[in-house]
């Protein structure tokens, strides 16, 4: 069974008609557009070409006429998604996994609905087609009066995900239909996301079985007119890994993840081609935009693989990650931006000098009000690190706070931390990401907006910036500053903390820079080279909470 199909307004009404049904029309076609208001000539000429005719033309350039309201230039733009696709009873696809993708991504998704089906995690038990001038109307309705975000800047991208072959095999879409998809769609195409079965479709049966052959697949597909390619390889035959081919006409990139054994996994097209579209109405370019959907789904998959909703062979997963496999007890913390608030740093001379514990600092800076834990470690044993990095892990578990490791993958694996958070010295976050796995934290310490871009390229979930101000924690530590902190957090596409020097006297400063991506500060002195670490803690977190409540 393949996912809901989603249709392109503009090859919906060139081909999708009465005259012309697709087999299992559910099942049909999927992509995402986002559209640019200042594209509008591109827009009207396309609706021109359908069965809309002239009165959509006329009401997509009204749009331009329209006087722009009052408060308009003083509201913040959300990026929007416009999709044209079918209804899920069963909510795995179509129209509403492309919702609850952009949801997630935090993008405004606006749809069209092309068919209703009364399906559910066995099968399609009934399809109704929206009449095609409905169709229409509620696109006219839309882009009326919603202007579908920005992507790049002169330029609309369509995201085109041609779900024509079920996961069982069969053919979703008759010949004719192959042949306006390769000579109408496919040019006009920034991105073409087909699996296996569909590529060999598009190429008139080629047979892909190996990575190989994904290589040849994307550059022939390519030469049909999309600007970019993504054969994605989930049915690659003994394939260890989930494996993707992107192609951009000059350069191939081959995108490797963990392959989730799960049967939750309805909708995974659908997901991936509207994450995509979401990114790149928030600005992206295109690969990054590919590499951030393809980790979402992993990451989806992986949090999912144990959920039961219904009882069909191919299952629902999770977008929001709020179901719940497991009692979370027991379990590790999933990270979110707001864990920076306050991240405490352990530091073992300060323990030391005061004759603490590093398990006694932990408790005692987490009753304090800590969000998260980084246990940092420069001089002990590994055998005494692991042991005292296990007491901590239960203690932080207890208490529901996230505890990461410092630099030391292999201790976070042995225990099972949270995560780890590395340097620029250290190893790679791309290499920790396939160490770790999916689920766990992962945190790079950046001082330069390009450093930042990395880290998001390479899978990070949040990156440490500084030193802001002189520490004595570090040795030979280079400062940026205030405005050195508010350059990276303006260029992180992940959320940031701040760190180095930053105490009582200070964090206010800090975190009045107002930048949205600043979540928090990360300390090591201010909590743990005092003697009650507990009282000092609370000193801090009283800041930061004046901070966040006063409105600027």
């Amino acid at each position: 069974m393949g996912c809901l199909g989603t249709i392109s307004y503009t090859f919906f009404l060139l081909s999708y008609s009465s005259r012309n049904p697709i087999r299992s029309g559910p099942e049909g076609f999927q992509f995402s557009r986002a559209l640019k208001s200042s594209s509008r000539s591109m827009y009207r000429g396309l609706s021109l070409r359908t069965s809309m005719g002239e009165e959509t033309a006329a009401s997509m350039a009204r749009q331009d006429e329209r006087p722009s309201r009052g408060i308009e230039c003083s509201v913040r733009k959300v990026p929007h998604v416009l999709t044209v696709a079918g209804s899920d009873s069963g909510a795995g696809a179509g129209i509403q996994a492309d919702l609850k993708a952009c949801g997630a991504l935090g993008v405004y998704c606006s749809t069209v609905i092309t068919a209703v089906t009364a399906q559910n995690t066995v099968g399609v038990q009934g399809v109704h087609h929206v009449p095609e001038e409905f169709v229409g109307e509620q696109l006219k309705s839309v882009l009326s009066d919603m202007h579908v975000d920005v992507v790049k800047p002169l330029k609309a991208a369509l995201v085109v995900d041609p779900v024509m072959v079920s996961t069982s095999g069969d053919v979703l879409a008759a010949p004719s239909i192959l042949s306006v998809f390769r000579e109408e769609l496919l040019p006009m195409a920034d991105i073409v996301t087909p699996n296996l079965k569909e590529a060999s479709a598009l190429l008139g049966g080629v047979q892909l079985e190996t990575v190989s052959d994904m290589y040849s697949a994307a550059k022939s597909i390519q030469s049909l007119g999309p600007r970019n390619v993504l054969v994605k390889g989930g049915d690659l035959p003994a394939s260890k890994d989930a494996v993707d081919i992107f192609f951009d006409g000059e350069h191939f990139h081959e995108l490797r993840a963990s392959r989730i054994k799960t049967c939750n996994t309805h909708g995974t097209g659908c997901t991936l081609a509207s994450c995509i579209a979401a990114e790149l109405a928030k600005g992206s370019s295109m690969l990054p935009a590919v590499k951030v959907a393809k980790r979402f789904v992993e990451v989806a998959l992986d949090y999912s693989k144990d959920i039961i909703i219904g009882n069909g062979f191919q299952g629902p997963f999770d977008h929001l990650f709020k179901l719940s496999r497991v009692c979370n007890s027991c379990k590790g913390q999933r990270f979110k931006p707001s864990d920076l608030f306050l991240y405490a740093v352990t530091d073992s001379g300060m323990n030391k000098k005061w004759g603490h514990s590093i398990t006694d600092v932990v408790k005692a800076a987490i009753e304090g009000g800590a969000t998260i834990v980084q246990l940092r470690e420069k001089v002990a044993e590994t055998r005494d690190f692991f042991k005292t990095a296990e007491e901590c892990l239960e203690m932080c578990r207890s208490y529901g706070v996230p505890l990461l490791i410092n630099d030391r993958v292999d201790v976070a694996l042995a225990i099972d931390a949270d995560g780890v958070h590395i340097g620029q010295s250290d190893m790679p976050a791309r290499v920790a990401r396939i160490l770790l796995g999916p689920e766990k934290i992962i945190g790079v310490s950046c001082k330069t907006p390009e450093q930042a871009e990395q880290a998001w390229l390479d899978g990070a979930d949040y990156i440490g910036c500084g030193g802001v101000f002189p520490t004595t924690t570090k040795e030979n530590n280079l400062t940026i500053g205030l405005e050195g902190l508010k350059t990276v957090c303006l260029a992180s596409k992940l959320p940031v903390v701040a760190i180095g020097g930053i105490g009582v006297g200070n964090a206010h400063s800090v975190m009045k820079i107002g930048i949205p991506s600043l979540k928090g500060v990360a300390v090591v002195s201010a909590l743990f080279d005092r003697e009650c670490v507990t009282t000092a803690t609370k000193m801090l977190h009283s800041v930061l909470m004046d901070v966040v409540s006063t409105p600027n």
